[in-house]
Protein backbone atom coordinates (compact mmCIF):
# COMPACT_ATOMS: atom_id res chain seq x y z
CA UNK A 1 0.00 0.00 0.00
CA UNK A 2 2.88 2.32 0.95
CA UNK A 3 4.56 2.00 -2.51
CA UNK A 4 1.62 2.43 -4.40
CA UNK A 5 0.70 5.66 -2.22
CA UNK A 6 4.46 6.60 -2.95
CA UNK A 7 4.07 6.06 -6.77
CA UNK A 8 1.01 8.19 -6.61
CA UNK A 9 3.08 10.90 -5.27
CA UNK A 10 5.74 10.62 -7.40
CA UNK A 11 2.90 11.01 -10.64
CA UNK A 12 1.62 13.92 -9.21
CA UNK A 13 4.96 15.95 -8.45
CA UNK A 14 5.84 14.91 -11.79
CA UNK A 15 2.30 16.03 -13.56
CA UNK A 16 2.10 19.34 -11.54
CA UNK A 17 6.07 20.22 -12.86
CA UNK A 18 5.68 19.34 -16.46
CA UNK A 19 2.10 21.14 -16.45
CA UNK A 20 3.52 24.21 -14.62
CA UNK A 21 6.19 24.11 -17.14
CA UNK A 22 3.67 24.15 -19.72
CA UNK A 23 2.67 27.77 -18.70
CA UNK A 24 5.25 29.03 -19.16
CA UNK A 25 6.13 30.96 -22.43
CA UNK A 26 3.99 31.55 -25.03
CA UNK A 27 1.32 29.16 -24.63
CA UNK A 28 -1.48 27.78 -27.01
CA UNK A 29 -2.99 24.63 -27.72
CA UNK A 30 -1.80 24.84 -31.23
CA UNK A 31 1.09 26.84 -32.43
CA UNK A 32 -0.70 30.21 -32.88
CA UNK A 33 1.90 31.76 -35.16
CA UNK A 34 1.12 29.46 -38.09
CA UNK A 35 -1.00 30.49 -41.08
CA UNK A 36 -0.74 33.99 -40.76
CA UNK A 37 3.16 34.85 -39.91
CA UNK A 38 6.47 35.02 -42.57
CA UNK A 39 10.13 34.32 -41.55
CA UNK A 40 11.62 34.77 -44.53
CA UNK A 41 9.37 38.33 -45.63
CA UNK A 42 12.45 39.47 -47.60
CA UNK A 43 11.72 36.63 -49.78
CA UNK A 44 7.85 37.31 -50.68
CA UNK A 45 6.40 38.95 -53.63
CA UNK A 46 3.70 40.60 -53.09
CA UNK A 47 3.03 42.58 -56.41
CA UNK A 48 3.27 45.90 -58.18
CA UNK A 49 1.45 48.98 -56.49
CA UNK A 50 -1.75 49.60 -58.01
CA UNK A 51 -2.72 52.86 -55.90
CA UNK A 52 -1.15 55.86 -54.03
CA UNK A 53 -1.51 56.68 -50.68
CA UNK A 54 -0.12 60.19 -49.80
CA UNK A 55 -0.93 63.50 -48.30
CA UNK A 56 -3.86 63.58 -45.55
CA UNK A 57 -6.66 61.53 -45.43
CA UNK A 58 -9.74 63.73 -43.88
CA UNK A 59 -12.68 61.46 -44.55
CA UNK A 60 -13.66 57.55 -44.17
CA UNK A 61 -11.57 55.58 -46.70
CA UNK A 62 -11.22 52.15 -46.92
CA UNK A 63 -8.57 49.94 -48.34
CA UNK A 64 -9.59 46.92 -50.55
CA UNK A 65 -7.60 43.63 -51.13
CA UNK A 66 -7.64 43.66 -54.32
CA UNK A 67 -5.17 46.57 -54.58
CA UNK A 68 -2.13 46.97 -53.59
CA UNK A 69 -1.09 50.64 -52.01
CA UNK A 70 2.18 52.20 -51.88
CA UNK A 71 2.67 54.49 -49.04
CA UNK A 72 4.60 57.81 -50.07
CA UNK A 73 5.88 60.38 -47.68
CA UNK A 74 4.01 61.06 -44.45
CA UNK A 75 0.33 60.06 -44.79
CA UNK A 76 -1.62 61.38 -42.31
CA UNK A 77 -5.38 60.57 -41.11
CA UNK A 78 -6.76 62.99 -39.84
CA UNK A 79 -10.08 64.89 -38.23
CA UNK A 80 -11.35 62.07 -36.66
CA UNK A 81 -11.31 59.74 -39.80
CA UNK A 82 -11.65 56.03 -40.14
CA UNK A 83 -8.89 54.30 -42.18
CA UNK A 84 -10.56 50.69 -42.61
CA UNK A 85 -8.47 47.77 -44.45
CA UNK A 86 -9.32 44.72 -45.84
CA UNK A 87 -7.76 41.45 -44.33
CA UNK A 88 -5.30 40.29 -47.05
CA UNK A 89 -4.55 44.07 -48.15
CA UNK A 90 -0.82 45.05 -49.12
CA UNK A 91 0.69 48.25 -48.19
CA UNK A 92 3.88 48.86 -49.65
CA UNK A 93 6.14 51.64 -47.53
CA UNK A 94 8.33 53.41 -50.50
CA UNK A 95 12.05 53.49 -49.78
CA UNK A 96 12.32 56.76 -51.85
CA UNK A 97 10.34 59.07 -49.44
CA UNK A 98 9.98 57.04 -46.60
CA UNK A 99 6.47 56.56 -46.29
CA UNK A 100 4.97 56.75 -42.58
CA UNK A 101 1.62 55.95 -41.68
CA UNK A 102 0.35 58.54 -39.11
CA UNK A 103 -3.64 58.13 -36.98
CA UNK A 104 -3.58 61.22 -35.37
CA UNK A 105 -5.34 61.80 -31.94
CA UNK A 106 -8.95 61.21 -32.76
CA UNK A 107 -8.81 59.33 -35.72
CA UNK A 108 -8.99 55.71 -36.15
CA UNK A 109 -7.19 52.82 -37.25
CA UNK A 110 -9.75 49.52 -38.12
CA UNK A 111 -6.94 47.23 -39.49
CA UNK A 112 -8.65 43.35 -39.08
CA UNK A 113 -7.01 40.80 -40.95
CA UNK A 114 -7.28 37.20 -40.71
CA UNK A 115 -5.34 34.02 -39.29
CA UNK A 116 -5.54 33.32 -42.93
CA UNK A 117 -5.85 36.56 -44.96
CA UNK A 118 -3.37 38.80 -42.63
CA UNK A 119 -2.73 42.46 -43.88
CA UNK A 120 0.87 43.52 -44.39
CA UNK A 121 2.80 46.98 -44.67
CA UNK A 122 6.78 46.08 -46.14
CA UNK A 123 9.54 47.44 -48.21
CA UNK A 124 9.08 48.32 -51.95
CA UNK A 125 13.19 47.58 -52.07
CA UNK A 126 14.29 44.95 -54.71
CA UNK A 127 16.76 43.78 -51.73
CA UNK A 128 14.59 44.24 -48.60
CA UNK A 129 16.34 45.70 -45.32
CA UNK A 130 15.36 47.20 -42.15
CA UNK A 131 14.76 50.72 -42.00
CA UNK A 132 13.26 51.01 -45.99
CA UNK A 133 10.75 52.69 -44.75
CA UNK A 134 9.07 55.03 -41.80
CA UNK A 135 6.53 52.91 -39.91
CA UNK A 136 3.04 53.08 -38.48
CA UNK A 137 2.23 55.27 -35.60
CA UNK A 138 -0.99 55.70 -33.83
CA UNK A 139 -2.16 58.06 -30.81
CA UNK A 140 -4.08 58.49 -28.81
CA UNK A 141 -6.00 60.43 -25.70
CA UNK A 142 -5.22 58.18 -23.11
CA UNK A 143 -3.16 59.21 -20.23
CA UNK A 144 1.16 59.94 -19.92
CA UNK A 145 3.24 61.40 -17.23
CA UNK A 146 4.79 64.23 -18.94
CA UNK A 147 3.88 67.48 -17.51
CA UNK A 148 0.77 69.54 -19.53
CA UNK A 149 -0.60 65.79 -20.29
CA UNK A 150 0.08 66.28 -24.00
CA UNK A 151 3.17 65.52 -25.87
CA UNK A 152 3.89 64.77 -29.40
CA UNK A 153 5.98 62.77 -31.45
CA UNK A 154 9.14 64.44 -33.03
CA UNK A 155 11.71 62.82 -36.00
CA UNK A 156 10.82 64.75 -38.90
CA UNK A 157 6.83 64.94 -38.80
CA UNK A 158 4.49 67.86 -38.69
CA UNK A 159 3.93 68.13 -34.60
CA UNK A 160 0.87 69.73 -35.47
CA UNK A 161 -0.46 66.58 -36.29
CA UNK A 162 1.68 64.13 -34.04
CA UNK A 163 0.26 64.90 -30.56
CA UNK A 164 -1.21 62.79 -28.08
CA UNK A 165 -2.26 62.56 -24.12
CA UNK A 166 -5.48 63.13 -22.39
CA UNK A 167 -7.50 62.49 -19.67
CA UNK A 168 -9.37 59.07 -21.25
CA UNK A 169 -7.72 55.92 -20.04
CA UNK A 170 -10.47 53.96 -21.99
CA UNK A 171 -10.71 55.74 -25.67
CA UNK A 172 -10.25 53.34 -28.82
CA UNK A 173 -7.52 53.84 -31.45
CA UNK A 174 -9.01 51.11 -33.81
CA UNK A 175 -8.02 47.71 -34.23
CA UNK A 176 -4.99 46.06 -35.35
CA UNK A 177 -5.47 42.21 -36.06
CA UNK A 178 -3.38 39.79 -37.59
CA UNK A 179 -0.98 42.52 -39.19
CA UNK A 180 2.55 42.34 -39.91
CA UNK A 181 4.72 44.92 -40.61
CA UNK A 182 8.14 44.52 -42.14
CA UNK A 183 11.68 46.54 -42.79
CA UNK A 184 10.42 49.54 -40.95
CA UNK A 185 12.15 51.98 -38.99
CA UNK A 186 14.02 54.57 -41.26
CA UNK A 187 16.79 57.37 -39.90
CA UNK A 188 15.11 60.19 -38.84
CA UNK A 189 17.56 63.50 -40.91
CA UNK A 190 19.72 64.95 -38.63
CA UNK A 191 19.37 62.31 -36.37
CA UNK A 192 21.16 58.97 -35.00
CA UNK A 193 17.56 57.76 -34.12
CA UNK A 194 15.07 55.85 -36.33
CA UNK A 195 11.54 55.52 -36.60
CA UNK A 196 9.81 52.71 -34.83
CA UNK A 197 8.23 49.85 -36.78
CA UNK A 198 4.89 50.72 -34.60
CA UNK A 199 4.85 53.56 -32.34
CA UNK A 200 1.27 53.71 -29.76
CA UNK A 201 1.14 57.36 -28.20
CA UNK A 202 -1.46 57.27 -25.34
CA UNK A 203 -3.25 54.71 -26.36
CA UNK A 204 -6.46 53.96 -24.66
CA UNK A 205 -7.47 50.31 -23.90
CA UNK A 206 -10.41 49.92 -26.11
CA UNK A 207 -8.14 49.45 -28.60
CA UNK A 208 -7.66 46.48 -29.86
CA UNK A 209 -3.98 44.98 -30.47
CA UNK A 210 -3.99 41.34 -31.13
CA UNK A 211 -1.83 38.86 -33.45
CA UNK A 212 0.73 42.18 -34.69
CA UNK A 213 4.02 40.40 -36.25
CA UNK A 214 6.79 43.30 -36.67
CA UNK A 215 10.54 41.73 -38.71
CA UNK A 216 13.32 43.14 -39.56
CA UNK A 217 12.84 46.46 -37.83
CA UNK A 218 15.62 49.27 -37.50
CA UNK A 219 14.48 51.33 -34.51
CA UNK A 220 12.01 49.19 -31.70
CA UNK A 221 9.44 46.72 -32.86
CA UNK A 222 6.93 48.00 -30.27
CA UNK A 223 7.56 51.61 -28.27
CA UNK A 224 4.64 52.06 -25.91
CA UNK A 225 4.80 56.52 -24.80
CA UNK A 226 2.47 56.23 -22.22
CA UNK A 227 -1.37 55.11 -22.58
CA UNK A 228 -3.07 51.91 -21.14
CA UNK A 229 -2.34 49.64 -24.04
CA UNK A 230 -3.24 45.66 -23.89
CA UNK A 231 -1.86 44.08 -26.30
CA UNK A 232 -1.62 40.07 -26.73
CA UNK A 233 -0.07 37.61 -28.90
CA UNK A 234 2.33 39.89 -30.44
CA UNK A 235 5.71 38.98 -32.30
CA UNK A 236 8.88 40.95 -32.51
CA UNK A 237 11.30 39.07 -35.17
CA UNK A 238 15.17 40.12 -35.37
CA UNK A 239 14.83 43.69 -34.62
CA UNK A 240 18.03 45.80 -34.51
CA UNK A 241 16.07 48.20 -31.23
CA UNK A 242 14.52 47.16 -28.95
CA UNK A 243 11.57 44.53 -29.00
CA UNK A 244 9.00 46.18 -26.70
CA UNK A 245 9.49 49.41 -24.96
CA UNK A 246 7.29 51.45 -22.17
CA UNK A 247 8.08 54.66 -21.21
CA UNK A 248 5.71 57.99 -20.27
CA UNK A 249 3.47 56.23 -17.42
CA UNK A 250 1.93 53.40 -19.79
CA UNK A 251 -0.23 51.26 -18.01
CA UNK A 252 0.36 48.25 -19.98
CA UNK A 253 -0.85 44.71 -19.73
CA UNK A 254 1.04 42.25 -22.31
CA UNK A 255 0.56 38.42 -22.83
CA UNK A 256 1.50 35.43 -24.67
CA UNK A 257 3.90 37.17 -27.20
CA UNK A 258 7.20 36.58 -28.51
CA UNK A 259 10.80 38.04 -28.96
CA UNK A 260 13.46 36.48 -31.06
CA UNK A 261 17.03 38.25 -31.09
CA UNK A 262 20.19 38.10 -33.37
CA UNK A 263 23.40 38.51 -31.46
CA UNK A 264 24.34 40.27 -34.65
CA UNK A 265 21.81 42.30 -35.01
CA UNK A 266 21.84 45.32 -33.05
CA UNK A 267 20.98 49.19 -32.76
CA UNK A 268 23.94 51.45 -31.63
CA UNK A 269 20.97 53.08 -28.59
CA UNK A 270 20.83 49.70 -27.21
CA UNK A 271 19.09 46.62 -27.82
CA UNK A 272 16.84 43.99 -25.43
CA UNK A 273 13.26 42.54 -25.63
CA UNK A 274 11.89 44.10 -23.12
CA UNK A 275 12.89 47.59 -21.72
CA UNK A 276 10.06 49.28 -18.79
CA UNK A 277 11.32 53.06 -18.13
CA UNK A 278 9.06 55.87 -17.21
CA UNK A 279 11.58 58.42 -18.75
CA UNK A 280 14.42 59.93 -20.34
CA UNK A 281 14.54 62.79 -18.39
CA UNK A 282 13.06 63.15 -15.20
CA UNK A 283 12.85 66.93 -15.84
CA UNK A 284 10.07 66.35 -18.80
CA UNK A 285 8.09 64.16 -16.20
CA UNK A 286 5.24 64.53 -13.75
CA UNK A 287 5.85 62.70 -10.90
CA UNK A 288 2.36 63.50 -9.58
CA UNK A 289 0.97 61.01 -11.98
CA UNK A 290 1.23 57.52 -12.17
CA UNK A 291 4.71 56.33 -13.36
CA UNK A 292 5.10 53.03 -16.35
CA UNK A 293 3.83 50.02 -15.05
CA UNK A 294 4.16 47.18 -17.24
CA UNK A 295 1.93 43.51 -16.53
CA UNK A 296 3.52 40.74 -18.37
CA UNK A 297 2.19 37.43 -18.37
CA UNK A 298 3.48 34.37 -20.70
CA UNK A 299 6.46 36.17 -22.63
CA UNK A 300 9.36 33.82 -24.54
CA UNK A 301 12.53 35.96 -25.40
CA UNK A 302 15.29 33.66 -27.12
CA UNK A 303 18.39 34.71 -28.74
CA UNK A 304 18.48 32.76 -32.17
CA UNK A 305 22.12 31.67 -31.84
CA UNK A 306 23.68 28.25 -32.62
CA UNK A 307 26.45 29.35 -30.57
CA UNK A 308 25.39 31.06 -27.85
CA UNK A 309 28.15 30.96 -25.07
CA UNK A 310 30.73 32.14 -27.90
CA UNK A 311 28.20 34.85 -28.94
CA UNK A 312 28.61 35.90 -25.28
CA UNK A 313 31.94 35.23 -24.53
CA UNK A 314 32.48 37.70 -27.61
CA UNK A 315 30.31 40.46 -25.84
CA UNK A 316 28.04 40.09 -29.26
CA UNK A 317 25.15 39.43 -26.66
CA UNK A 318 23.70 41.74 -24.18
CA UNK A 319 20.70 41.85 -21.92
CA UNK A 320 16.98 40.06 -22.13
CA UNK A 321 15.73 42.98 -20.20
CA UNK A 322 15.77 46.36 -18.38
CA UNK A 323 14.07 47.95 -15.76
CA UNK A 324 14.66 51.38 -15.05
CA UNK A 325 14.20 53.63 -12.24
CA UNK A 326 10.37 54.86 -10.81
CA UNK A 327 9.31 52.31 -12.83
CA UNK A 328 7.67 48.71 -11.86
CA UNK A 329 7.30 45.30 -13.77
CA UNK A 330 5.32 42.65 -13.08
CA UNK A 331 6.63 39.39 -15.10
CA UNK A 332 5.42 35.87 -14.66
CA UNK A 333 5.32 32.79 -16.16
CA UNK A 334 7.67 33.79 -18.87
CA UNK A 335 10.67 32.13 -20.82
CA UNK A 336 13.91 34.10 -21.00
CA UNK A 337 16.92 32.40 -22.98
CA UNK A 338 20.24 32.94 -24.31
CA UNK A 339 21.15 36.31 -22.79
CA UNK A 340 24.11 38.41 -21.11
CA UNK A 341 22.28 38.42 -18.30
CA UNK A 342 18.71 37.65 -17.87
CA UNK A 343 17.98 40.80 -16.18
CA UNK A 344 19.21 44.40 -15.35
CA UNK A 345 17.58 46.65 -12.81
CA UNK A 346 18.72 50.12 -13.22
CA UNK A 347 21.69 51.46 -11.24
CA UNK A 348 19.70 54.08 -9.73
CA UNK A 349 17.59 51.41 -8.06
CA UNK A 350 18.50 50.97 -4.62
CA UNK A 351 17.95 47.14 -3.87
CA UNK A 352 15.64 46.92 -1.09
CA UNK A 353 12.76 45.37 -0.37
CA UNK A 354 10.65 48.54 -1.41
CA UNK A 355 11.96 48.96 -4.25
CA UNK A 356 12.08 45.28 -5.27
CA UNK A 357 8.37 44.71 -4.29
CA UNK A 358 7.52 47.13 -7.57
CA UNK A 359 9.48 44.44 -9.74
CA UNK A 360 8.25 41.00 -9.46
CA UNK A 361 9.76 38.34 -11.63
CA UNK A 362 8.17 35.06 -10.66
CA UNK A 363 7.34 31.60 -12.26
CA UNK A 364 9.67 32.08 -14.75
CA UNK A 365 12.26 29.85 -17.15
CA UNK A 366 15.78 31.23 -17.25
CA UNK A 367 17.82 29.46 -20.29
CA UNK A 368 21.50 29.63 -20.83
CA UNK A 369 21.78 32.67 -19.59
CA UNK A 370 25.13 34.12 -18.12
CA UNK A 371 23.94 35.22 -15.05
CA UNK A 372 20.33 36.14 -13.83
CA UNK A 373 19.52 39.38 -12.23
CA UNK A 374 22.53 42.17 -12.12
CA UNK A 375 21.95 46.33 -11.28
CA UNK A 376 23.38 47.98 -13.98
CA UNK A 377 27.61 48.38 -14.15
CA UNK A 378 27.60 45.61 -11.03
CA UNK A 379 29.32 42.20 -10.74
CA UNK A 380 27.92 41.23 -8.01
CA UNK A 381 24.37 39.94 -7.34
CA UNK A 382 24.48 37.99 -4.89
CA UNK A 383 21.69 39.99 -3.25
CA UNK A 384 19.72 40.08 -5.78
CA UNK A 385 20.46 36.12 -6.48
CA UNK A 386 19.18 35.34 -3.12
CA UNK A 387 16.13 37.43 -3.03
CA UNK A 388 14.70 36.22 -6.60
CA UNK A 389 15.59 33.03 -6.21
CA UNK A 390 13.82 32.21 -2.69
CA UNK A 391 11.24 29.51 -3.63
CA UNK A 392 8.18 31.29 -3.11
CA UNK A 393 9.26 32.87 -6.28
CA UNK A 394 8.96 29.07 -8.09
CA UNK A 395 11.77 30.29 -10.51
CA UNK A 396 13.79 27.82 -12.41
CA UNK A 397 17.04 27.84 -14.64
CA UNK A 398 18.26 25.60 -17.13
CA UNK A 399 21.26 25.04 -19.44
CA UNK A 400 19.73 23.76 -22.53
CA UNK A 401 19.96 24.70 -26.16
CA UNK A 402 17.25 26.39 -28.61
CA UNK A 403 16.68 22.75 -30.55
CA UNK A 404 15.96 21.06 -27.12
CA UNK A 405 14.26 24.00 -25.33
CA UNK A 406 11.38 24.72 -27.64
CA UNK A 407 9.41 22.50 -29.74
CA UNK A 408 10.67 23.67 -33.05
CA UNK A 409 12.76 26.65 -32.95
CA UNK A 410 14.88 26.06 -36.37
CA UNK A 411 11.62 25.43 -38.85
CA UNK A 412 12.25 28.25 -41.08
CA UNK A 413 8.80 28.46 -42.23
CA UNK A 414 6.75 27.38 -39.42
CA UNK A 415 9.10 27.43 -36.54
CA UNK A 416 7.20 26.75 -32.50
CA UNK A 417 8.61 28.80 -29.80
CA UNK A 418 6.35 27.00 -27.40
CA UNK A 419 8.33 25.04 -24.56
CA UNK A 420 9.11 21.48 -25.92
CA UNK A 421 7.40 19.47 -22.89
CA UNK A 422 8.24 16.11 -23.97
CA UNK A 423 11.31 16.88 -23.74
CA UNK A 424 10.79 17.93 -20.05
CA UNK A 425 8.38 14.84 -19.71
CA UNK A 426 10.56 12.64 -20.33
CA UNK A 427 13.58 13.99 -18.16
CA UNK A 428 10.76 13.98 -14.89
CA UNK A 429 10.45 10.40 -15.58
Amino acid sequence: MKNILLIICVFLTTVCSVNAQQEKGIIGSSNWLNNWTEFKPSKVDYGEPTQILAGNITQNTKLVKKEVYILQGNVYVTNNAVLTIEPGTVIIGDGDSKGTLVITKGAQIIAEGMETDPIVFTSNKSIKKAGDWGGVIILGDAPINKFGSYSSVNYDLDPSLTTYGGQNPASSSGVLKFVRIEFAGKKVRGSSEGFNALLLGGIGNKTILENIMVSYAAGDSFEVLGGEPIMSKMISYKSNGIDYKFTFGAQAKIDNSLAVRSSYLTASSGSRCLDVSSYSKKEEVDFTKKQTLVTATNLTFANDSDHIDEDIKAGLVKEGLFVGENSSLVLRKSVISGFSPAVVLDRNIEINNKNLKKIRIEEMYLNFCNGNIFSEGSTENEDLESYYGDSAFFNLYSKTTNLETFNDFANPRRPDFRLALSKFTAAAK
